[in-house]
């Protein structure tokens, strides 16, 4: 198997395996069990490991919630802030390209009675492909809006957004700037102070840690109140009930603790690895299509696209078939999370594809352990398939 689907999620790192083992047996004592060595010993593994990820993101180690990923992350956001009892704003401002985690609650919120604007974004062929439009935000908030949710990096086309500015416009209306960066953890440098976000999400999966474990960090520069979505046992200062998940939770941090260690490296070859699949890919089919922003080649920086992501959509032949002909292959076709859905992507739709075009993409994303030899097999793999299903 070749696994060029790193946006659905990441295989865990050998050193994280390693950091989790000892959480999964000899010390496995309940973090919040203080009378006796093996809780007190796992209490300061969770401290620490708080520490780390705090760290790597400019982030203040007691505002970091841990969850069970980033979709209840972003539910915790969205739903805490809008209805903490002392939020008397009822406006929430989101992009039509985020996840479903996000435009899920927002909707759900919508039928409850909130006001919700879903910015449209800059359409296929335009240098900015996939980003919202500053002046449309600065034309949609209001003193009325508590919240503005933008994701900081797509999950299908691999649009990074202009947080800073964004979070400029946002702050000078009162509101708060959540951000889900569940695909920019890990491939991106983050400092959550920096890019003065008010809430940022994130998946362990995402950046080559165990699955099931993310967190919301919230940001120090103003006051956020949150109403907890889970109750029970007041754990995680109210916000997030329920017993801590140790040796998730140092997962977590030894897999963020490498990528930010390695990322120039790992950044600069993973750009090189997706740039040359596109090539060959360019070579292999005629009138072969890039989703999204466009690929300036040899561009180490000034791209407003993730280094590891390619999309395209190919000629007269759906993704899904494509992919049954080549069962060694794992690639995707529109969002995976969505794979359920047998609508067409959501994403490719708001940037102008029609519902052909977007039935026929491919998403690819490039890993850590991806090799030039992947690449090649890929794009002969891929060749074959289309050989075959169009001889019927």
């Amino acid at each position: 198997m070749i696994y060029l689907d790193h946006h659905a999620s990441t295989p865990a790192d050998p050193s994280v395996v390693e950091a989790m083992l000892p959480w999964l047996t000899t010390h496995f004592g309940n973090p919040h069990s203080h009378t006796h060595a093996l809780g007190r010993q796992a209490a300061a593994a969770c401290e620490n490991a708080l520490q780390s990820i705090a760290s790597n993101l400019g982030a203040d180690a007691g505002l970091i919630v841990v969850t069970s990923g980033a979709t209840e992350s972003n539910n915790l956001a969205i739903d805490g802030v809008i209805k903490h009892p002392r939020q008397k704003r009822r406006h929430i401002i989101t992009a039509a390209t985020e996840h479903p985690a996000v435009l899920d609650p927002v909707q759900r919120l919508e039928r409850e009675g909130y006001r919700v604007t879903v910015l449209p974004v800059y359409q296929q062929g335009e240098s900015c492909c996939g980003q919202i439009n500053l002046d449309e935000l600065r034309g949609a908030i209001g003193d009325d809006t508590a919240i503005v949710s933008i994701m900081l990096a797509n999950n299908e086309i691999g649009t990074i957004q202009p947080l800073s500015e964004i979070a400029a416009i946002v702050h000078d209306a009162g509101a708060l700037l959540h951000c889900d960066a569940s695909q920019a953890v890990g491939r991106l440098a983050i400092n959550i102070a920096d890019l003065d976000i008010d809430l940022l999400s994130g998946s362990a999966h995402k950046f080559y840690g165990p699955q099931g474990i993310g967190f919301l960090a919230i940001g120090s520069q103003r006051r956020v109140r949150l109403r907890p979505i889970l109750e029970g046992g007041g754990q995680q200062n109210g916000l997030r009930s329920g017993t801590m998940n140790v040796a998730g939770l140092v997962g977590m941090s030894a897999a963020l603790r490498a990528c930010c260690r390695d990322l120039d490296a790992d950044t600069a070859r993973q750009r090189s690895l997706r740039d040359d699949l596109w090539h060959q890919l360019q070579r292999a089919f005629f009138n072969l299509v890039l989703n999204g922003p466009p690929i300036k080649a040899g561009a180490a920086h000034g791209n407003n696209r993730l280094p590891n992501n390619l999309n395209v959509s190919l000629e007269n032949v759906e993704g899904e078939t494509l992919m049954a002909a080549a069962p060694e292959l794992a690639i995707s076709s529109g969002s995976a999370c969505s794979s359920v859905d047998p609508r067409p992507s959501h994403v490719l739709t708001a940037i102008g594809l029609s519902e052909s075009q977007a039935r026929r993409s491919l998403r690819f994303g490039i890993g850590r352990f991806t090799t030039a030899k992947d690449i090649a097999d890929a794009v002969a793999m891929l060749t074959q398939a289309h050989a075959k299903v169009s001889l019927g």
